[in-house]
C-alpha cells in the first residue's frame, strides 16, 4: 500500500477499514514528513476529515497551515462547555472572521448556557462529580458531532512533549470507537509552537499574556510558574491529564453509567480498523 505525500503525488482517499499492518505503514510514512505536509496528506487521505479544537496554541497552528495549503480546509468542530473563559469565546470569533472555514459549535446536551446545565446537573458538577462533567461538556457533544457530521478522522492538537499520555503519541492513531486521530505536530515542543504563532501573527488566547500556557474552563485553569510543565496549569494538583475526549470511550461510559446509574447513548460509531 502507497501512502506518498501530496508533493510528489495526488494520494487517494484511504479506503477503510485499514489494518494494523496498513496503520503502522502509514505512520512509518508520516513521521518523515513535516507538520504541513502530514495535513496535506490528511486532506488527500483521510475521509470525514474534521479538525476538533478549544483553540489552543497547537491547534491554531493547524489551522493557520490548512489555510495555506488548501482554499477548503477540514470544518472545526468547537465543544462548547459552557464554562470556558470570555477570551475562549473572543477567540473563537477572531478565528471565525480571520479563516474562511465552517466552525460547528456544539454545547451539552439540551443545554443553551449554564443556567440550563445547571438546572440539569446541579452546581460545581466538575467538584460533585468529575467524570459525569467531562462526559456531560465534553465527551458526549462530541460523539454526537460525529455522528451528525458523520466524521471519521479528526485533527488534534496533541504533542508528546506535553507529557503524560501523549508521550508515546503515534501521527495517526485509532480509538476504541473507530476514530481516526491525526496529530500533526506530534513531534513540535512549546517554544516551536509559540514561535510560529509569534512569526506569523496567528490569532492566539489573550490568556496566554497573563501567565496561563494552556487554556480550559476557567474552573480548573491556573496561571503556570516559573519551570513547572506546560500543561501543570490544568487541573491543579490532581493526577488528571486529560478532559475524556482522549481517554476509552467505553470505559469512560461505564463509569459514568454507574454513577448515575442510568443508562447513557452508546457511540453509533463503527469500528474502521481492522483486526
Amino acid at each position: 500500500m502507497s501512502f506518498e505525500s501530496s508533493s510528489s503525488s495526488k494520494s487517494k482517499m484511504l479506503q477503510l477499514p485499514l489494518s494494523n499492518e496498513d496503520l503502522s505503514t502509514i505512520n512509518a510514512h508520516l513521521r518523515s514528513l513535516t507538520p504541513e505536509e502530514i495535513l496535506a496528506w490528511a486532506v488527500e487521505s483521510l475521509p470525514g476529515l474534521y479538525q476538533t479544537t478549544a483553540f489552543g496554541l497547537t491547534g491554531l497552528v493547524a489551522i493557520d497551515m490548512l489555510s495555506k495549503l488548501t482554499t477548503s480546509p477540514p470544518p472545526l468542530i468547537f465543544l462548547d462547555t459552557l464554562y470556558h473563559f470570555q477570551e475562549t469565546y473572543e477567540l473563537v470569533e477572531e478565528v471565525r472572521q480571520r479563516y474562511d472555514v465552517p466552525i460547528h459549535v456544539y454545547t451539552p446536551n439540551g443545554c443553551g448556557d449554564v443556567a440550563d446545565f445547571e438546572k440539569k446537573y446541579g452546581a460545581r458538577l466538575w467538584e460533585t462529580n468529575e467524570d459525569v462533567y467531562d462526559f456531560a461538556v465534553k465527551v458526549e457533544p462530541a460523539r454526537r458531532a460525529y455522528d451528525a457530521l458523520d466524521v471519521k478522522a479528526v485533527i488534534t492538537g496533541r504533542r508528546a512533549t506535553q507529557g503524560g499520555d501523549r508521550a508515546s503519541l503515534q501521527p495517526l492513531e485509532v480509538d476504541e470507537t473507530g476514530l481516526l486521530k491525526l496529530n500533526p505536530l506530534f513531534e513540535w515542543t512549546f517554544p516551536f509552537v509559540e514561535w510560529y504563532i509569534s512569526e506569523y501573527n496567528v490569532p492566539r488566547n489573550k490568556l496566554l499574556d497573563q501567565g496561563y500556557r494552556s487554556v480550559g474552563d476557567w474552573h480548573s485553569t491556573v496561571k503556570v510558574g516559573e519551570g513547572q510543565s506546560e500543561r501543570a496549569g490544568r487541573w491543579a494538583g490532581k493526577e488528571k491529564t486529560e478532559c475524556g475526549l482522549h481517554r476509552n470511550y467505553f470505559a469512560m461510559q461505564e463509569q459514568v453509567e454507574k454513577a448515575t446509574e442510568s443508562p447513557l447513548p452508546v457511540s453509533t460509531s463503527v469500528s474502521i480498523l481492522a483486526n
